[in-house]
């Protein structure tokens, strides 16, 4: 066993550091006999000088053995989950874990909350009244056996050195490292026990990542070290330079996830990345031949009605209303304030700071900027415009739902300032690509 600054000083000087003084490291992320200076210089020096692809597997599979690993090889069909790397208005989670259920894989899908200006799954689902987050591991494995899906919190027991590294990493500007973002993303991943894993990694305004180049490095990363973990991986780079939906705000983006489940709405973004990612889900599962068929099969879950009711299942499995999907607004909170917001000229949106548009949610008091801040699950923005919507006295920007008039006033000039009106505009290409382990390199 060497001594820990032995290994931090290893990593600073460039060197290949084996995967024992890795493991150890982490074991004592867990135990607490690496202190927090320590844990910074080993961020900092894992930062400057990268990672092997064998440290950045050594490092996932380190983190995901610190607590519970999973297993769900009982399970009559493949365990499967799809993770994003975040934005505004990507609620997919929601009807997607249905869609897959209905498909005949099982979604046992523990996701995050949100901070700063991208939204958390966990928050919309804590705008249903009822609908616990946090259940035991004996209710999750139940529900995800008995319904096909089950949306939860991650417990303190999966993962725990990545709590520890990720708060260090907050406070140290370490976040932006690829093996220490690759870990802290896998190690949940594996710990929940899967068969195959859709990674979304977005790219544009909105995105953790805004640069094209950066998020596919990422998805590389990803795709890489998952496979070689013994994880079947497949990543879709999707565009972030608009809003995905056209709903921003918790109980919104519940409320518009039922639409798309039902049918009432389904726009063709939105629809599109669901589909995709679905795809990728059951082609992993060995639930398709390929991708048309795997496409086919995610579409007709939603024209059939199928996916609606696996998620109807799931909300009641876990406590929720049994009518939520045929009576949304009776359990959905709502805002005191419903106005729409008018851009100050007529026009064309030729571009969105989609972070600042997420920005003005978090103001509204429908995000946070510290995990320990509060949510207003009622607040936050529908009818967003996007790219190419033209714009005048009968089209605003969007809908504010705020909690009083300052902040409807607030969040209007926000908005305003987060949209670039002029005559013409072209939107991005919405898959922008798809990384396999035999395309990653």
């Amino acid at each position: 066993m060497r001594l820990t600054q032995e290994i931090i000083a290893a990593k600073r000087d460039g060197h290949e550091v084996p995967d024992a003084d890795i493991r150890q490291i982490v074991a004592g992320l867990t135990d607490g006999s690496v202190s927090e200076g320590q844990a910074a210089a080993f961020a900092m020096a894992v930062f400057f000088n990268d990672m092997t692809e064998k440290e950045r597997v050594a490092l996932t599979l380190a983190m995901r053995d610190s607590g519970t690993v999973l297993n769900w090889d009982d399970l009559p069909g493949p365990a499967l989950d799809k993770h994003s790397t975040g934005g505004v208005g990507d609620t997919v989670s929601l009807p997607l874990a249905a869609a897959v259920a209905a498909c005949g894989g099982y979604v046992p899908m523990i996701s995050g909350r949100g901070l700063g200006h991208t939204g958390g799954t966990l928050d919309k689902l804590d705008a249903v009244p009822g609908y616990v987050t946090q259940p035991g591991i004996d209710l999750f494995r139940k529900v995800v056996r008995e319904t096909g899906c089950a949306i939860i919190g991650q417990t303190a027991d999966l993962a725990p050195a990545d709590k520890r590294l990720y708060a260090i990493r907050d406070v140290t500007a370490t976040v932006e490292s690829l093996p220490l973002i690759t870990a802290s993303i896998l190690s949940k991943k594996l710990a929940a026990g899967l068969h195959g894993l859709a990674m979304d990694v977005k790219f544009g305004s909105g995105a953790f990542l805004p640069e094209p180049a950066k998020a596919r490095a990422l998805a590389q990363a990803l795709v890489g070290v998952a496979n070689d973990s013994g994880l079947p991986t497949t990543a879709l780079l999707t565009d972030m330079d608009e809003p995905l939906a056209s709903a921003a705000g918790n109980a919104l983006e519940v409320a518009y996830a039922l639409d798309h489940l039902t049918g009432r709405r389904r726009e063709p973004r939105f629809h599109e990345v669901t589909v995709a990612l679905g795809a990728e889900m059951l082609l992993l599962g060995r639930l398709a031949a390929n991708l048309d068929e795997a496409r086919g099969r995610i579409e007709d879950a939603f024209a059939s009605g199928a996916a609606a009711e696996r998620f109807a299942r799931m909300v009641v499995a876990l406590g929720g209303p049994a009518d939520l999907l045929e009576a949304p607004a009776k359990h959905l909170a709502a805002a005191p304030v419903v106005k729409p917001v008018f851009a100050e000229t007529a026009g064309t949106v030729s571009g969105i700071d989609t972070r600042a548009v997420g920005l003005a949610v978090v103001a509204l008091g429908g995000g946070r900027l510290r995990p320990q801040d509060g949510i207003d699950h009622a607040v936050g923005l529908t009818d967003m415009a996007g790219i190419g919507a033209t714009l005048g006295p009968d089209r605003p920007l969007a809908i504010i739902h705020a909690r009083g008039e300052d902040a409807f006033l607030a969040a209007s000039e926000r908005l305003r300032k987060a949209y670039r009106i002029g005559e013409g505009a072209a939107q991005g290409e919405l898959v922008a690509g798809r990384i396999t382990e035999r395309t990653r390199a």
